[in-house]
């Protein structure tokens, strides 16, 4: 059973930074994809950023290109999200997730499992 918890989360200022952290336990990840997603009230929850546990591929969504950047420690199995130059429509819950398929990275939240409970982003402007 794979338990995944976020933390990081907070109020900050547009243009200010952020970083999430996602630790992970009990199992291995390798060769998964997991990523990190958004929910804004009232909205669908969205992707934002994607790794691979083993080789490092990382994807992301095009509105946080060149301001976020997703990374992890195998050592501490803890995958994290530095959120940089942020804006107020960031302004969501955050949530970290693993793919239901090895070496497969898709976009849908749907294809994602063993969810965290998420941590609130808040940008003022």
């Amino acid at each position: 059973q794979v338990q995944l918890v976020e933390s990081g989360g907070g109020l900050v200022q547009a243009g200010g930074s952020l970083r999430l952290s996602c630790a992970a336990s009990g199992r291995t990840f390798s060769r998964y994809y997991m990523g990190w997603f958004r929910q804004a009230p009232g909205k669908e929850r969205e992707f934002v950023a994607a790794i691979n546990w083993s080789v490092g591929s990382t994807y992301y969504t095009d509105s946080v290109k060149g301001r976020f950047t997703i990374s992890k420690d195998n050592a501490k199995n803890t995958m994290y999200l530095q959120m940089n130059s942020l804006k107020p429509e960031d302004t969501a819950v955050y949530y970290c997730a693993v793919h239901k398929r090895m070496m497969v990275v898709t976009t849908t939240p749907a294809d994602f499992g063993s969810w965290g409970q998420g941590t609130q982003v808040t940008v003022s402007s």
